[in-house]
């Protein structure tokens, strides 16, 4: 029987150990490093990876030192008994015939504490703290320091380490002109800013010996001003392989660049071409990485020869079993990820644990387990939002008889509409997956359906998951104006707005429905680098070259009623994305507006005291949404067996995360 992916389920000759497949799950920090409860759960998290048959997984980064932890309480590896209390992960994943290796990263001036360090006292614009600049002696001690970690990570059973040296820690730092101000020996040329990190591969070699991988995680394209070219990302990857390193994985921006890059809004493979650039140029394997999240685009970036192998970490995140999914010729059932940040990296950087909006079990595998039930009941779940197909299939999954009802012609709720805005087309792929979980777990989808009280009585359990509705907003006017349309109206209907147009609102939904109106037509790739400043050459420093913005055709006005930043939609880390994006196409973001009212002339408000005219061809309503609670007059009478999950339960800022989180917690416990 053929392989439906060969080049990605090939396995890798590295001389003195093999990997099973092409697939690098990439390094990710969960919050489980630190667990006061120990290791037991970031082993059983990634002990599901190695059993899903992933090739090599990287963990997520743990300091050499005291000084390299990005966090007062950071994970740190450099005692003996921190080898002995990892031995319990490496066992999880050995267990499952996978190999696993362990990250060292040092924050240099990342550092959110004041024993922060770096190669110059230049301090980062996304920390609280200025660094001290390394002394000589400070440099070769955490060179040892390093070596030190290697060897006690050898000790603890892992295959090999990974040394970070991009997204702007402390070995970038070093590399980079933009952070190194040094004149001794450890400055100045490139051939002096690289030394520390050779330095450090070298040691690291030194004690581990021949026959563990090392991986050097080099940043091939900085996206910062004085950052690295071409030329010296190239001299840097000959010389790490000259000093032994196995594999070579690819870093794409410093965290304080100000472009996407990984994101939802980046499109799929963005910068695969960076590592294509480099890989003529050395022996070992190379490492792709950033937004490949499904098999049939990782098959075709190694079958084309950008690659060795490719990274991927959130797709590990929202489904362990990706790997054996691909094997199994089964990728329809893939839980894509589909880059939205919101419950992995949105939470690890407000100091919260790592999960994934598609996938609620991820992180707590064991606290979160859909078991068999012990008896089967018939329940109903009302609303195939994501709430509701969530509930619906894990109750399936389970043993239940479930019955899904929705009131219109398909399933997806609020998926349906946001999967039109441009960026987040992916959304697609999260309807995709419980279409086919449907089938899969025995489901019986009711479309067209509106549920009512007489419908349902009989069930033993009744999920109401109705999702959300436009919150209506009073505007002297609005009602006679044929101006006004609501943003689901908008999408549904492809409604023609005109060349002017106010949108009344400016949280996510309002920020989705500027992005889209604004969107130029016709967008591939190379229009989306050029837009961001992207070189493709990297002949610029940092692969960066100046550009204008490009505005749009349309005038656009994005309003809020309070004072203060317009335009950030939610998710901490890509807030600023969204709003980069709008102020680069002209959007006008107006906050502390009060809405006077909607004539035939447009819409007129006041906005620091003065009266204004939009004179608007369509004025758009995201002013937030309602609960949809059908029958809800009858509800007490279902008494305790009726159970109201996601919108239906709390309308707010839209909230996947919660919904499909409540839908699946409902569901294990039923």
């Amino acid at each position: 029987m053929s392989v439906k992916y060969p080049h990605l389920l090939a396995p890798l000759d590295l001389g003195f150990t093999s990997l099973r497949n092409r697939i690098l799950m990439g390094s990710m920090h969960t919050g489980l490093e630190e667990h006061k409860a120990g290791l037991g759960q970031l082993a059983a998290f990634y002990e599901e990876r190695a059993k899903g048959g992933v090739g090599l997984i990287v963990t997520g980064g743990f300091s050499p030192n005291l000084r390299g932890r990005l966090h007062p309480f950071s994970a740190e590896f450099s005692k003996p008994k921190h080898a002995q209390a990892h031995k319990v992960v490496t066992q999880a994943v050995h267990k499952h015939g996978g190999k696993i290796a362990l990250q060292i990263l040092h924050a240099g001036r990342y550092a959110m504490h004041p024993f922060a360090q770096s190669a110059s006292a230049i301090k980062a614009p996304i920390a609280k703290f200025s660094p001290n600049e390394m002394s000589e002696r400070q440099i070769y001690k955490t060179i040892d320091a390093f070596a030190n970690s290697a060897k006690l990570a050898q000790e603890a059973g892992y295959d090999g380490v990974e040394i970070m040296g991009s997204e702007g820690y402390l070995l970038n730092q070093f590399i980079c002109k933009r952070t190194n101000m040094r004149y001794d020996e450890w400055g100045g040329s490139y051939e002096n800013r690289i030394r520390f990190p050779l330095e450090i591969v070298k040691a690291v070699r030194k004690v581990a010996g021949e026959k563990f991988i090392i991986i050097f995680r080099l940043s091939m394209l900085d996206l910062v001003e004085e950052g690295s070219t071409f030329d010296e990302v190239v001299t840097l990857a000959k010389q790490l392989e000259l000093a032994g390193v196995t594999i070579i994985n690819t870093g794409i921006g410093w965290h304080e660049a100000r472009i996407p890059t990984i994101a939802t809004q980046v499109p799929r493979g963005a910068f695969t071409w960076v590592t294509e650039k480099v890989r003529p140029h050395v022996n070992v394997p190379i490492v792709t990485c950033n937004r490949i999240n499904t098999p049939h685009d990782a098959e075709e970036i190694l079958a084309s020869g950008q690659a060795d192998m490719v990274s991927m970490a959130r797709p590990f995140l929202a489904d362990p079993y990706f790997v054996q999914k691909s094997e199994q010729d089964q990728a329809n059932l893939i839980n894509t990820c589909i880059g939205c940040n919101q419950a992995c990296l949105d939470n690890v950087f407000k100091g919260k644990r790592a999960s994934c909006l598609v996938n609620p079990f991820a992180c707590r595998e064991t606290e979160l387990l859909a078991e068999p039930t012990v008896k089967s009941k018939n329940i109903a779940v009302v609303g195939a939002g994501p709430a509701g197909l969530a509930c619906a299939t894990t109750l399936a999954e389970r043993g239940h008889q479930v019955e899904l009802f929705e009131r219109s012609d398909r399933i997806g709720g609020q998926f349906r509409l946001a999967m039109q805005i441009p960026g987040k087309e992916e959304f697609r792929e999260t309807i995709r997956y419980f279409a086919n979980r449907i089938e899969e777990t025995g489901v019986k989808l009711h479309l067209d359906t509106e549920a009512n009280a007489d419908l349902l009585r009989e069930y033993d359990e009744v999920v109401i998951a109705s999702g959300v509705e436009p919150r209506k907003v009073a505007i002297d006017g609005i009602s006679q104006s044929s101006k006004v349309i609501d943003y689901q109206t908008l999408i549904k209907e492809k409604t023609f707005v005109g060349n002017k147009v106010a949108i009344v609102g400016a949280g996510g939904i309002g920020v989705d429905i500027a992005t889209m109106l604004t969107e130029p037509t016709d967008h591939h790739l190379d229009d989306w680098l050029y837009e961001w400043g992207i070189d493709k050459e990297i002949n610029y420093p940092g692969g960066l070259y100046p550009y204008p913005d490009s505005f749009s055709d349309k005038t656009v006005w994005v309003l809020q009623r309070r004072q203060g930043r317009v335009g950030k939609g939610p998710g901490k880390t890509t807030g600023w994305i969204h709003k980069r994006t709008l102020e680069k196409r002209g959007v006008g973001l107006m906050g502390g507006v009060s809405y006077e009212k909607i004539d035939d002339s447009g819409l007129h408000i006041t906005q620091k005291g003065e009266p204004r005219l939009l004179d608007a061809d369509t004025i758009i309503i995201c002013a937030g949404q309602e609960s949809v609670r059908p029958f809800e007059q009858s509800w007490a009478e279902f008494g305790e067996k009726l159970h109201v999950i996601g919108g239906a339960d709390y309308a707010g800022e839209l909230d996947a995360v919660r919904a499909i989180r409540q839908g699946v917690e409902l569901a294990v416990k039923l």
